[in-house]
């Protein structure tokens, strides 16, 4: 298992598009992966999940990665969220 912290940085936080990119991210690997905030964990391959977690600017995200393909798979998400969903 493979955990990494990271925070939002976008302004306009998770909406939308941003979880369809994790969603469309998260799809490309067979590990399971998860989101989690304030102990909230959700499928990061749901993005009825992503969006219901309710993610602004500044909240603290926790990526987990479980699986063949767990390193990369947190790497890629992670990097989503430094790359502020390419938004800015």
């Amino acid at each position: 298992m493979v955990e990494k912290t990271t925070v939002i940085k976008n302004r306009a936080g998770i909406h939308a598009r941003p979880a369809a990119m994790i969603v469309q991210t998260a799809g490309k690997f067979k590990s399971r992966i998860f989101l989690e905030k304030n102990g909230d964990r959700i499928n990061a391959k749901s993005i009825m999940g992503i969006i219901t977690l309710g993610a602004g600017y500044d909240s603290v995200i926790l990526i987990i990665a479980e699986g063949d393909d767990e390193n990369e798979a947190a790497s890629a998400i992670e990097r989503l969220f430094i790359n502020r969903f390419e938004e800015e």
